[in-house]
């Protein structure tokens, strides 16, 4: 059985723009039905949804026949962490709150097996090396495995250019949540000085031949931060998504009492 490939990471080397969305259900069952619309990508989140690892696998056994390809974020740096979500399968990885290149350089080393890196030897017990039937998968692995980090405050925004130079960083992902709140602003994107450190680091990942990203479930904020050079934006949540569906629905039949407000703070 061949390495399976990541046709993920293969895209993030080309100019067009991939659509995803944030999957926070935290179920295999609703995590196949966003696999079935279409996106290019679908973010399946460990850190701010009930996930665990046992989870996590679910969503990735039951999104495995369709083109949408998961990203799975870890709920923090752990290479311990890392080593049992790589060994279940996960192919594409995100780590929140990367604030330094010597950070950005550990998460790498935690991707990599001896001797360019510390992850453990799990072989034939792995989902990730189809039980062994996966040959030479130690020396071949990273092949496929794309590593992004985020940068979502204010010190990260300030190391962006040493952050995105490691090696073995494949992208970075910039959480506007995050970051305008550490930076006073509660949730609010939309603030001059948040957007300038917003393109900034856009540009400055760029300037360093890696791909950016950013969740943006406002259509002008998309297309705004696709414009600046973001090659991966998550246009939706799903969980938004059906809270807006069912007041917009409800709205039909009595008068609302409660808008339907657009998350941008997931």
């Amino acid at each position: 059985m061949d390495l399976p490939l990541n046709p993920f990471k293969d895209a993030l080397r080309r100019s067009e723009p991939l659509y995803g969305i944030w999957a926070g259900f935290a179920t295999p069952y609703a995590a196949e039905i966003i696999a079935t619309t279409g996106y290019d990508w679908m973010l399946v989140d460990g850190e701010h949804a009930p996930n665990t690892v046992p989870t996590l696998l679910g969503q990735l056994q039951a999104v495995a026949p369709y083109a949408t390809h998961p990203v799975v974020r870890a709920v923090q740096g752990d290479a311990v962490l890392i080593k049992q979500l790589l060994d279940v399968g996960v192919q594409t990885l995100m780590v929140p709150m990367v604030e330094t290149a010597e950070q950005a350089r550990a998460l790498v080393q935690a991707m990599r097996y001896p001797p360019h890196g510390i992850r453990g030897v799990g072989g034939g017990l792995t989902r990730a090396t189809r039980w062994d039937a996966v040959p030479d998968y130690i020396r071949t692995a990273h092949e496929q495995l794309c590593l992004i980090v985020q940068i979502e405050s204010r010190l990260g925004v300030e190391n962006a250019a040493e952050i995105a130079a490691v090696d073995g960083v494949d992208a970075v992902f910039i959480g506007p949540a995050d970051l305008s709140t550490g930076m006073g602003h509660a949730g609010d994107a939309s603030q001059t000085e948040v957007q300038d450190c917003i393109r900034r680091t856009i540009e400055t990942t760029l300037a360093h031949g890696k791909a950016c990203g950013i969740l943006a479930p406002r259509e002008e904020d998309a297309r705004r931060y696709t414009d600046w050079g973001c090659r991966f934006v998550a246009v939706a949540i799903d969980i938004s998504l059906m809270r807006q569906a069912a007041l917009a629905n409800l709205a039909r039949y009595r008068a609302p009492t409660q808008p339907a407000i657009v998350s941008t703070t997931y």
